[in-house]
């Protein structure tokens, strides 16, 4: 095949690949760093004149031009994998929603769903000599969304990081219907280095105790998880694995500090494997080209199979809140939507199921009110509309800047007196109160 040829023939201008959506499409944006730029401008321009279109992505990184239309409610819906503030605004817009579902399910579900895409198109690097366009950190569940839809457009981006993996890391040019050559936009950034917080630094210090050399990290997003990340950069641990969902910056630190080899990886040794990635320049930089770093679908990154095959595997995320039966909820607040399942059940279970394994569940005590109320992340029961994500039947270490817990297999009263035991000392009288009611504290429980 002549693929320079191939490439020249279905190359076309945004406008012209913005005009084979029609209403009532389902339009696939991608994931993160890959959502189109060039012709979602197009598409923006012409949506006035549509009805019922129905995107599809999630955790935006800048708001799209679709967004900013004219009464956007009218003419689209955006529907979400992932949230991120900008999808939580629109949410009070009228326009966005929440799709439920674990995220290693979404390969499956595009190739089972009769809800096929009816166009896809997002952001790759440029075409390969062997005629393959780059997903760049976003594998995920990408490699689905070609082989289901009707059209696949592709916007090349000369600053796409080029990110190596095995399988399903990009899509060939035979498989592809229409090319177009955007701007070139830099690629976006998400959460610069925030300096750690006292309680951030509090807490990573008791989940570095548990850290064997040679365990196998997952890190959620956030400060608590990234905090961890520059602890175990200082640290005396030595040749650590990663396995994650997500791919940060506080792995790129680890790794330049001679940490990571990935020698005692049961499965994948001396790769870190990701299913995307997002931060700053510096991570998009280390994982360009990077033979070290392994881009794969997200139901194998997620798959608890996969995850407990993997010796003394760490696992750590973060909470919204949670209540003294144990039951986590990392998703919103009452009703208040904020993020989404993601992959946090996931790697809590198969954090389980590894031999050696630990799943940590991190949170400082208490937040903060806009009235500067002090309040307790622990709480007696979850409030209405609350979502659980992790049950809890599922939770094995709760983690506050009071103290770490293992919870798993504990009775209703040990594990209510073990919760209270890390919460903020102001709340404790209140929540011991409150248990008392529930009936799932002892009088011989300590007070």
């Amino acid at each position: 095949m002549d693929f320079k040829q191939m490439y020249q023939e279905k190359l076309v201008s945004a406008e012209k690949a913005a005009s084979v959506i029609k209403s009532g499409d389902w339009v696939d944006y991608g994931w993160t760093t890959a959502t189109p730029v060039a012709v979602d401008k197009a598409i923006a321009k012409r949506l006035p004149e549509l009805t019922d279109v129905n995107f599809r992505g999630g955790i935006l990184m800048w708001v799209p031009e679709i967004f900013k239309i004219e009464n956007p409610a009218e003419h689209m819906t955006w529907n979400s994998w992932h949230m991120g503030g900008i999808e939580r605004k629109a949410i009070a817009q009228g326009f966005s929603y929440y799709a439920p579902i674990r995220y290693s399910e979404l390969p499956r579900y595009y190739r089972e769903s009769q809800t096929k895409p009816d166009v896809a198109v997002f952001q790759v690097s440029p075409m390969d000599e062997h005629g393959f366009f780059n997903f760049g950190p976003n594998a995920s569940h990408m490699a689905a969304v070609c082989e289901t839809s009707k059209v696949v457009i592709v916007e090349v981006n000369e600053n796409m990081p080029v990110c190596f993996g095995g399988t399903e890391e990009g899509v060939h040019i035979s498989h592809v219907d229409m090319i177009v050559e955007g701007d070139n936009p830099a690629i976006a950034e998400m959460g610069g280095a925030a300096a750690a917080s006292d309680v951030d630094e509090a807490v990573a210090k008791l989940i570095l105790e548990e850290i064997p050399d040679g365990a196998c990290l997952q890190l959620g997003i956030g400060g608590m998880p990234n905090a961890v990340g520059a602890l175990i950069a200082k640290s005396d641990l030595k040749d650590l694995g990663v396995h994650t969902e997500m791919y940060v910056d506080a792995f790129v630190d680890i790794a330049n500090a001679g940490k990571i080899t990935g020698a005692r990886k049961n499965i994948d040794k001396g790769r870190q494997v990701y299913a995307f990635g997002a931060g700053t320049k510096k991570l998009y930089d280390y994982l360009n080209k990077n033979p070290e770093c392994m881009s794969a679908p997200v139901d194998y990154t997620n798959d608890v199979r996969t995850i407990s095959a993997l010796d003394n595997f760490m696992s750590i995320n973060n909470a919204v809140d949670l209540d003294l039966f144990g039951q986590v909820n990392a998703e919103s607040a009452g009703i208040k939507h904020i993020s989404g399942a993601g992959g946090q059940l996931d790697f809590v279970l198969g954090a389980y199921l590894s031999r050696g394994g630990k799943s940590f569940i991190c949170c400082s005590s208490t937040f903060k009110k806009k009235d500067g109320t002090l309040e307790s992340r622990i709480v007696p029961t979850l409030a209405p509309g609350s979502i659980v994500t992790d049950t809890r039947a599922n939770i094995h270490y709760l983690v506050t800047e009071y103290g770490k817990v293992n919870l798993k297999g504990l009775s209703t009263w040990q594990k209510t007196e073990a919760i209270i035991s890390v919460a903020h000392p102001q709340f404790r009288d209140q929540l011991i109160a409150e248990a008392e009611k529930m009936h799932i504290w002892r009088a011989s429980n300590k007070r």
